[in-house]
């Protein structure tokens, strides 16, 4: 073993969570979290692990953006035809993770997977950077390809069309994906690797059960 490597210790102590504390719901508690993290001026407080798995449960990981979070859930934008896509497409079932280590604090969330509306797919494209529109038509998501020039001459080529007046168009397989949660589970980092796990699992209707989870 590289003793380097197995070396590297923290030890957590900023804060503590109390089944007391928290909200009735993992939604409200995310939003309180969120809000301290922002407040932290976390670089990229939105970054999230989206984990998949396809039709034959072959697992595959990768950090996405959070750019929604309601009740009815946590929304992040794509390409449908990316390997994440197919996954979901697949098997409608994902895992989110946020690591926020300025507070020594995880959130994951389990859930099922839907695509969001086209309206609300629509709204988030166009509210972003021309370029980044442009990026999401020339890019093949997750597709094998000859060489970085086929990315710069396909963004080229939709730049020159935009400069002759054509509008950009949002792709049919670009938009959003909203994962429901079933669970949530809220880590809080303590002293001697004693941490503290609160999770949330859903009930019928809109019920919420909290259950302390051994570190």
């Amino acid at each position: 073993m590289n003793q380097e490597i197995a070396g590297i210790r923290i030890n957590y102590s900023k804060k503590s969570l109390s089944e007391t504390e928290v909200a009735a719901d993992p939604i409200s508690q995310f939003n309180h979290w969120w809000q301290e993290a922002m407040e932290s001026q976390i670089s990229e407080v939105n970054a999230m692990t989206l984990a998949t798995a396809d039709a034959n449960g072959i697992p595959d990981a990768r950090i996405v953006l959070l750019k929604d979070v309601s009740e009815k859930g946590f929304v992040f934008f794509t390409n449908y035809e990316s390997r994440k896509g197919k996954e979901l497409h697949e098997n409608p079932n994902a895992c989110l993770v946020f690591f926020w280590k300025e507070l020594e604090r995880q959130v994951r969330i389990t859930g099922t997977v839907t695509r969001v509306s086209e309206a609300e797919s629509d709204a988030y494209f166009y509210s972003r950077p021309a370029s980044s529109q442009i990026g999401a038509i020339a890019s093949p998501q997750s597709a094998v390809i000859p060489g970085r020039a086929f990315l710069d001459q396909q963004t080229q080529a939709i730049t020159e069309r935009i400069a002759s007046g054509q509008d950009i168009i949002r792709p049919a397989h670009w938009g959003g994906y909203q994962v429901t949660p079933v669970s949530v589970e809220f880590w809080q980092g303590r002293p001697s690797r004693l941490h503290d796990r609160l999770r949330y699992t859903r009930q019928e209707g809109l019920l919420w059960k909290i259950e302390r989870l051994a570190p």
